[in-house]
């Protein structure tokens, strides 16, 4: 058994956990810090914080999953001041191994390590056991995450994607109305400014100017409450199209990677984890033309995990280091 300590980096929150390992597997992940970017100077400190809260030694080996681009010699956060230094993370974190990888690419580890039982079955067939070929991972948040995640018969692999940046396609005229409006402020659309967390947002002040309505909640926790609880028309309506949109994006993706399965993750997926199956998420989902038959025979997923981005980092280092 050896301990790996791991990371889960982004532009608002840092994570971290100590992982046990056993070979190839994550025998467990223990409790989570969850600490501020902003209330700590660099990942370093944020590191010592974490020593300094566990009250122990920290392993050291090391698994960080970074929201960013991890092939470059620093690392940015896009919503922080942080920057890491790879070439600098022994010396500086007193750590004798480590690996940095996408923070999507350590949520498709996770969809490949996971128990059946961390998956809530959205819609299509009910499979428990995972098949071979291609699972795509749609990874609603603040922004969207996808990956995709190829199975054979002894490895797997994760493939990295930037889809969340491709652009929106509109399928009916109230779509065509809200693209019009968003390419404004936009001036291109793509489908995180929709299908993800900001989209809740991006789609109520939207549907108020069509409707000319004045807007009550300016507040997101407040408009995210008020959309789930169904206490406002105008946030349901816009949380109504936001899973209608989520359902078209993840149906696109699942046909672009050639996907037998497909998997929501992020913080917004698991926010939604009771409110998408009576949604029209499915409806939107299958509707590719003369391919809606292959689209129903796609399972569905929700990862419901707590932390998937810790148990990946974890699980990509056991895969590497094994």
């Amino acid at each position: 058994m050896r301990q790996v300590a791991v990371a889960d980096i982004g532009g608002t929150h840092a994570r971290f956990a100590i992982a046990e390992l056993r070979g190839a597997e994550v025998v467990s992940l223990g409790d989570t810090v969850e600490l501020k970017t902003a209330e700590h100077a660099t990942f370093e400190r944020a590191w010592q914080e974490f020593g300094h809260r566990v009250g122990l030694d920290l392993p050291k080996e090391l698994a960080v999953a970074f929201a960013g681009p991890v092939h470059e010699p620093t690392l940015k956060l896009t919503n922080s001041s942080w920057v890491i230094e790879p070439a600098l993370i022994k010396e500086r974190l007193g750590v004798d191994r480590y690996l940095i990888l996408n923070d999507f690419s350590a949520v498709a580890h996770a969809v490949a390590s996971l128990r059946p039982e961390d998956f809530r079955h959205l819609c299509g067939p009910e499979k428990i056991e995972p098949e071979l070929g291609v699972t795509a991972i749609v990874g609603p948040g603040t922004g969207l995450g996808v990956a995709a995640l190829l199975r054979k018969t002894d490895r797997y692999e994760v493939i990295e994607s930037e889809g969340g940046h491709m652009d929106f396609a509109p399928l009916d005229p109230l779509e065509d109305k809200i693209i019009a409006l968003l390419r404004l402020r936009f001036g291109r659309v793509s489908v995180e400014r929709i299908a993800a967390g900001q989209g809740l947002r991006n789609l109520y002040e939207a549907l108020g100017a069509i409707e000319g309505v004045v807007l009550n909640l300016n507040d997101d926790h407040l408009l995210w409450e008020a959309a789930l609880e169904g206490t406002d028309s105008l946030a349901t309506l816009a949380l109504n199209r936001l899973c209608m949109s989520l359902g078209s994006v993840s149906g696109d993706f699942a046909l672009a990677f050639g996907a037998r399965s497909l998997v929501i993750a992020g913080g917004v997926g698991r926010r939604l984890i009771d409110h998408l199956p009576q949604s029209r998420f499915r409806e939107r989902f299958i509707a590719k033309g003369r391919f809606d038959r292959r689209m129903e025979k796609i399972p569905v997923k929700i990862i419901r995990h707590p932390q998937p981005g810790l148990f990946g980092a974890a699980a990509a280092f056991a895969k590497q280091h094994a």
